[in-house]
C-alpha cells in the first residue's frame, strides 16, 4: 500500500473510531510503529490529525461542544448517574460540585436532598439546589465563562480551599483504556483538583461515551479517584485499570452492557 493510500485509510479509521494507538495502526497495517509515525506526521502538520500520549485523535475531540447540545448529549446516561449519586448522597451531607452537564444532572437528582452544604462554581448547579429543603449553596466568584455560566481563576480555587466537604463531584470528557481522566480545558482540570483536595471521597462522574478515549488535558490518574459513578460498566480492560487503582464502580439503574472499548 502506497503511503498516501495508507494515510486514507488512517484517517478513515480515526473517523470511525475517534481516537487510535500507533501500535493499534501498526498491527492493522501489518507495517513497524515507525512507518505510522512518518505516515502520520503530514497529517498532523496539515492539521488533520492531533498527536495525543501513544496515539491520534480528530482534531473536533479537542473541543467540546456548546453547553445546551451537551445537556442532551447522553441524556438517560446522565440521568442514571445523577439518581445513583442522589441515592448515595445522604440528606445534610456535604459536597463540592463543579458545572458541567453531567453534574448539573446530578444537581437535579440532588433536589431531593434536604439540609446539603453545597460549594460549586456553576450558577447553574446553584440556581437548581438554593432556597430548597433548607440546604447552604456557597458559590464561588471569578471569571465566568459564558458557554455553561460557571466561574474560573485563581480566586476560586483559593474559595474552595475553605472548605472540607464529604464528596467531591466532578465530571471528565474523556477516560482512556489505561484509566487516566482527562478534560477539554485546563481550567476544568485545575477546578477538579482542587475540589478533590478538600474532600473524603472523591467521586467521577461520567457515562460509557467517556469510556476509551483522549482529551485535551491530563487530569489526574486513577490512583486520585474513589468512586466513579457511570451508567454502564466499563469494559474488561478499563475495568480492570480502574480495579487495579482501587477505584470503585458504582452504576447506575438504567444501565446498559458493558461499554464495547
Amino acid at each position: 500500500m502506497f503511503s498516501n493510500q495508507r494515510q486514507a485509510e488512517i484517517l478513515r479509521l480515526v473517523r470511525d473510531e475517534r481516537t487510535c494507538t500507533i501500535t493499534d495502526l501498526a498491527g492493522r497495517f501489518d507495517v513497524s510503529d515507525e512507518t505510522i509515525r512518518r505516515n502520520i506526521k503530514p497529517l498532523i502538520a496539515e492539521g488533520l490529525l492531533i498527536k495525543v500520549h501513544g496515539g491520534v485523535m480528530l482534531p473536533e475531540r479537542l473541543d467540546e461542544p456548546p453547553f445546551q447540545r451537551r445537556m442532551v448529549a447522553s441524556l438517560d446516561g446522565k440521568r442514571a448517574i445523577g439518581a445513583r449519586i442522589a441515592e448515595l448522597v445522604r440528606d445534610g451531607e456535604s459536597l463540592i460540585i463543579e458545572g458541567g452537564t453531567t453534574c448539573l444532572r446530578i444537581a437535579e437528582a440532588l433536589a431531593a436532598r434536604s439540609r446539603l452544604t453545597v460549594v460549586t462554581n456553576s450558577i447553574e448547579v446553584a440556581r437548581v439546589l438554593s432556597a430548597r429543603n433548607g440546604n447552604r449553596v456557597f458559590i464561588a466568584g471569578g471569571e465566568l465563562r459564558a458557554d455553561d455560566s460557571a466561574a474560573f481563576g485563581d480566586s476560586v480555587l483559593a474559595f474552595l480551599r475553605q472548605f472540607h466537604v464529604r464528596y467531591a463531584i466532578v465530571s471528565v470528557t474523556a477516560i482512556d483504556l489505561q484509566a487516566r481522566f482527562m478534560d477539554a480545558l485546563p481550567a476544568d482540570v485545575a477546578f477538579a483538583q482542587a475540589a478533590f483536595a478538600q474532600a473524603e471521597l472523591r467521586l467521577v462522574a461520567a457515562d460509557h461515551a467517556k469510556f476509551g478515549h483522549s482529551a485535551l488535558v491530563h487530569a489526574f490518574g486513577a490512583d486520585a479517584v474513589d468512586l466513579l459513578v457511570t451508567d454502564q460498566t466499563p469494559a474488561l480492560v478499563l475495568g480492570q485499570a480502574l480495579a487495579a487503582a482501587d477505584v470503585e464502580v458504582l452504576v447506575g439503574a438504567n444501565a446498559g452492557p458493558a461499554a464495547e472499548v
